[in-house]
């Protein structure tokens, strides 16, 4: 299983949500009209209800359904999987305690998805956390951890051919590590991910156009580091 340890999974949340200050829950009185224009589905437009309406246990259902890929771009943005954990908890409990605020525009993992790159990248912009390490050695830390949908496979018939890949895997990795955390991220998100335009757009909150050229500059930022070894990886 990719993502939080089996043994964590849902148990921080369910710490957490009883002893939970009454003041982080979400404040029906407050909040927006919900509404499913974007395809919120009947079973999370009833959890969320019930959440707004201070009902802490409803918020697990979704934490259950979207933690492994809220960690796992979490790691791929930070590259230490301590900190990645830490991220995607901070996520998730800023997002319930922002449900008021959710109105159904966007499909809500987006919205999440939204909240968890800003923290992660909110982070490192004022270097809260230790610098970001290789993907590679991330990866290698914990071999339970994700890598990238992407990465170059093997057909597992030629050992010379597999120890090819891993290298050239290796070389992608530490490129994308030096991009900087918005280069980064926007290629995280588009091919590693595999987010279209728009929910890039709406998860770092900007125009479907200008999320094509960033996209077009970090994958000549990450060309420029490799040479010919992506051009086919990144088109």
């Amino acid at each position: 299983m990719t993502g939080i340890r089996a043994s964590r999974r849902l148990a921080w949340w369910s710490g957490k949500r009883g002893t939970m200050d009454p003041q982080t829950r979400p404040m029906i009185a407050n909040a927006r009209p919900l509404t499913t224009d974007e395809g919120l589905s009947d079973e999370e437009l009833a959890l969320i209800e019930r959440c707004r309406h201070g009902d802490t246990a409803a918020f697990e259902p979704l934490v259950h359904r979207y933690q492994d890929r809220v960690y796992n771009t979490c790691l791929r943005l930070c590259g230490k999987p301590e900190d990645a954990e830490d991220f995607a908890q901070e996520a998730f409990f800023k997002a319930f305690s922002s449900l008021p605020r959710f109105d159904g525009r966007s499909r809500f993992y987006t919205w999440l998805f939204r909240i968890a790159v800003n923290v992660v990248l909110s982070a490192r912009r004022g270097g809260r956390r230790r610098r970001v390490v290789s993907l590679n050695a991330a990866e290698s830390e914990d071999a339970g951890r994700p890598v990238p949908r992407n990465q170059f496979k093997s057909d597992g018939q030629d050992p010379s051919h597999e120890a090819d890949t891993r290298e050239r895997h290796g070389r992608v990795m530490a490129a994308l590590d030096d991009l900087d955390h918005e280069q980064r991220a926007i290629i995280i998100l588009r091919d590693m991910e595999a987010m279209d335009y728009a929910e890039i757009a709406a998860v770092l909150e900007i125009a479907q156009g200008t999320v094509k050229s960033r996209l077009h500059r970090a994958r000549m930022a990450l060309r420029n580091k490799l040479g010919a070894l992506v051009e086919d990886e990144c088109d």
